[in-house]
């Protein structure tokens, strides 16, 4: 069974204090998994993982991170802008982005940030907009085609906007070679949230594989390769969760393999997780308001697809547990005995956080923990139907709690109107 990483009688006090709902997240939780994935390469002197800033943009959270050893993945102006207020510069960063404004560009530069091209043409559009290339440059891979793993296929790259054909990354080396790019990257993304422990150890091997190719035809010094993102969580309860060291150990014997014999024992090895970084260690808080029985049975929350739009756009499966309310009993533990479709109150039908699912008898006022929501969670929230978006609260490891984002207020929403003709919203609050 799933279970919170806070009690009910916690988070019934929790909740006295920060109205719901709210996303919560584990800070002890978030920081024994970042040590848990540096043990897992630290075979490897260079690793490091550049946290994938886009999955949780909070600049607390990616703070502790940060203490942790990770860098940080942007891919706006906006995320660098998260970096540079935390103090994180220079090669700690790792700007990938795709079809990028040229003020991007311009901080990445400024910031010393390692850029990582997405295709060839933005290698003279960076040098027209923000100056030569730096020392340090990456390259994103794109094979094509459907990439696939003994059990089947897992995505299609072919499919995906993302990344440089084969014939094109080597004129791209060969480009940032002339241009006195000392050190190199590769990076490709080909599957995400993948179940099992092989996705990097194959992704590795493909990509060693080419960067050996590379130096020897091109003459560049391939310093990393960057195995980007795509280790998955288990966001259903019979879902086996990934052994971030066994994973580890496949890319290591990866790279003895096929990096070693060539000698390029010096690559460094980068990964850009976001997902596995951050997911478990966050949920959505809410409270049932309402019962509605007519051809089904609705349960009606506080939260809304503003808070968490995953399950709405991606039919994504987000596990749910009810907690209870003051003064009652603790009902994380007991059987389900009721069919619901859990939603929000948008004025969108896909508006759902689960349909047809089984839970225990759900009482008004009873609090619900909505599982897995530390990434893409928050961070993908919006302001249709003029919803507002919720706190962020942060477990510290002694127990006691943090705001870290307040709830938005209407002033919020209405703050980036252009009011003409005598209106006026400053009453607005």
């Amino acid at each position: 069974m799933k279970q919170p990483f806070v009690t009910k009688d916690q988070l019934v006090d929790i909740a006295e204090r920060y109205p719901t709902p709210f996303h919560l997240y584990d800070e002890a939780g978030i920081r024994a998994n970042a040590r848990a994935v540096r043990e897992a390469f630290s075979w490897n002197p260079g690793f490091r993982e550049y946290f994938a800033v886009k999955a949780n943009p909070n600049p607390t959270l990616v703070g502790i991170l940060a203490e942790e050893g990770c860098g940080c993945d942007c891919s706006s102006l906006t995320e660098l802008m998260i970096a540079r207020l935390l103090g994180i510069t220079g090669e700690k960063i790792m700007f990938s982005s795709n079809d990028t404004p040229a003020e991007d560009f311009r901080l990445a530069r400024e910031l010393g940030a390692i850029v990582n091209f997405d295709d060839i043409s933005h290698i003279p559009f960076f040098e027209e907009v923000a100056g030569p290339v730096g020392p340090v440059a990456s390259c994103r891979f794109n094979p094509g085609g459907l990439f696939r793993l003994a059990n089947g296929i897992m995505d299609s790259p072919g499919d995906s906007k993302y990344g440089m054909t084969e014939e094109q990354l080597f004129e791209a080396y060969r480009m940032l070679v002339a241009r006195g790019c000392a050190t190199l990257g590769l990076h490709a993304f080909l599957a995400s949230n993948t179940h099992g422990n092989e996705y990097y150890p194959a992704l590795a091997r493909i990509l060693f594989e080419l960067a050996v190719r590379l130096h020897e035809e091109t003459g560049a010094h391939v310093g990393f390769v960057n195995l980007s993102g795509g280790v998955g969580i288990p966001y259903r309860p019979d879902d086996e969760p990934c052994d971030i060291r066994a994973i580890g150990e496949g890319v290591r014997r990866a790279y003895e393999e096929v990096l070693v014999p060539a000698g390029m024992d010096d690559v460094a090895i980068y990964t850009e997780m976001g997902r596995f970084m951050m997911g478990p260690y966050g949920c959505l808080v809410t409270l049932a308001l309402h019962e509605k029985r007519i051809y089904k049975d609705y349960l009606g929350v506080d939260a809304s697809a503003v808070d968490l739009i995953r399950p709405a756009m991606y039919g994504a499966y987000h596990h749910i547990t009810v907690m209870g309310q003051a003064g009652g009993p603790d009902k994380s533990s007991w059987p389900a005995s009721r069919t619901y479709d859990v939603t929000g109150n948008l004025c969108e039908n896909n508006d759902k956080f689960a349909v047809d699912r089984a839970l225990p008898e759900v009482e008004r006022g009873d609090l619900l923990v909505i599982h897995d929501t530390g990434a893409h969670g928050y961070s993908m929230g919006y302001n249709y139907n003029g919803r507002l978006r919720s706190a962020e609260v942060l477990l510290r490891e002694d127990g006691s709690t943090e705001l870290i984002r307040r709830a938005e207020t209407p002033s919020d929403y209405f703050a980036t109107l252009d009011v003409t003709k005598g209106q006026s919203l400053r009453n607005i609050k």
